[in-house]
């Protein structure tokens, strides 16, 4: 089923508000564990899980910062 515009706004703002700095303190604590790391490798683990965090909400970022089409 998929979400209407509206839902699709509220959901970004909870998952941006909500999710992601708990994500941002998973990821803290998961880069924590590693041992110590060359800065090139730290680095890709970085961005990697920086753009991890999208893949599973981009259908719910998707269009929300364009005008409501059924508007």
């Amino acid at each position: 089923m998929a979400l209407s515009y509206k839902a699709r706004r509220r959901w970004s703002l909870v998952i941006l508000l909500v999710g992601l700095p708990l994500y941002i303190g998973f990821a803290w604590w998961l880069t924590s564990l590693l041992p110590d790391l060359p800065v090139l490798v730290e680095l890709l683990v970085f961005v990697a899980l920086g753009v991890a965090w999208t893949i599973p909400v981009r259908k719910v970022f998707y269009g929300v910062g364009k005008d409501d089409p059924d508007a």
